[in-house]
């Protein structure tokens, strides 16, 4: 087959190419230029898609004898990826840019590309299986490696999606993946992963798209909530008083878009005889309340735009096993459908890391069944 494999410059990406190319398939190398990394050379970028990514992914294409080409998405990864990303934190949401990126950009605009140079297929890096059941419908499952997995970050794609997806890394552990790409000589086998934002540059933070992008806002004059945040973080106008869950001031935070909810780091109160979290980021008040970690416990959740893979939705509720942070263990849970693509998720035991826009990802055993946003 013709298969067009998104090469971000990374040993995982790289391999997957590799492991076509000796297959026999016919593979081109895409790379995506998601962000304008020249604006902040001195801050380098913490994620992948940096100019020395692309020159590796080059430089492995070449090694491999496949054409390679670079698409120029910073548009649309702007449209899709970066302005929801600070809309979230302007409204004191915790939104998760990798979900957004692999539903918008890598399976969506990246196969539309490919498809346009003829590609039967695209392939990534993903650490995640593709199969079909019996009936002939296609299921996402985790990695063979679980360590690794990344079914969390794709439970939004489609079944037309996944019928044109590989994923050749789903069967391998990471040991594997850098032993292959050594003994095949390309250049990245031990290169360093990145765990960070891509287009967050490591020097500033978070905090500095937030405030670049809400001057942008504001200066736009839309009008609505959005605008009025905004103004207020481009005025330097975002800080406010840190209180406990008793409503008492116990510090105060010079833009609440600094924090997010289970955050312990960084909140610059003195010391206290137990250790706090963040619970509630109010953006319109500016409050950020913190409070002891049982304050962050929770049994159920209010999910929005709940997608499942299968494309049939649930008639009763359903018993999943679901997750809401990546590198969380999955827990029991009941899945009750509501109008309006909207979920109650009641869990068996009371677990912490329910933020407000992270998602919630819903499993059968190693089958991903699909997920939502978390809205409460």
């Amino acid at each position: 087959m013709k298969i067009a494999v998104a090469m971000s410059g990374g040993v995982d990406s790289s391999t997957a190419a590799y492991i076509l190319k000796s297959e026999g398939h016919d593979v081109v190398g895409l790379s995506m230029q998601m962000y304008d990394n020249l604006s902040a050379a001195d801050s380098p970028y913490g994620g992948c898609c940096t100019i020395d990514d692309l020159a590796d992914a080059r430089r492995v294409a070449w090694k491999l004898g496949i054409p390679h080409f670079t698409l120029n998405l910073e548009e649309n990864f702007h449209e899709k990826v970066i302005a929801p990303f600070v809309a979230g934190y302007l409204r004191g949401t915790t939104p998760s840019p990798c979900v957004l990126c692999n539903t918008h950009v890598k399976f969506d605009l990246f196969h539309q590309k490919a498809r346009a140079i003829g590609a039967d297929k695209i392939a990534t890096g993903h650490y995640a299986r593709v199969a079909q059941n019996g009936s002939g419908a296609f299921e996402l499952r985790k990695a063979a490696d679980l360590a690794k997995d990344q079914s969390y970050f794709l439970f939004e794609l489609s079944q037309g999606q996944l019928s044109e997806a590989i994923f050749p890394l789903g069967e391998l552990r990471k040991p594997e993946v850098r032993d292959i790409a050594e003994t095949a000589g390309l250049s990245v086998a031990r290169k360093k992963e990145s765990y960070e934002i891509c287009f967050v540059p490591q020097n500033d933070g978070y905090g500095s798209v937030i405030e670049k992008e809400a001057r942008a806002i504001s200066a736009a004059n839309d009008g609505g909530d959005l605008h009025e945040l905004a103004l207020a973080v481009a005025g330097h106008e975002a800080g406010g008083e840190i209180v406990d869950t008793d409503g008492n001031v116990v510090g105060r935070h010079d833009g609440y878009y600094h924090f997010t909810v289970g955050q312990r780091r960084g909140l610059q109160i003195g010391g206290t005889p137990e250790r706090t979290y963040v619970v509630d980021v109010n953006p319109y008040t500016h409050r950020v309340t913190i409070g002891p970690s049982t304050s962050l416990e929770k049994q159920e959740l209010a999910a929005e735009r709940v997608h499942w893979i299968s494309g049939r939705l649930p008639v009763s509720p359903i018993e999943v096993q679901a997750r809401v942070r990546s590198r969380m263990a999955d827990v029991a849970a009941t899945v009750t459908p509501l109008p309006g693509g909207n979920a109650r998720v009641v869990f068996a035991q009371k677990i912490r890391g329910v933020a407000p826009g992270q998602a919630v990802v819903f499993y059968d055993g190693d089958l991903c069944l699909g997920g939502g946003w978390i809205r409460r």
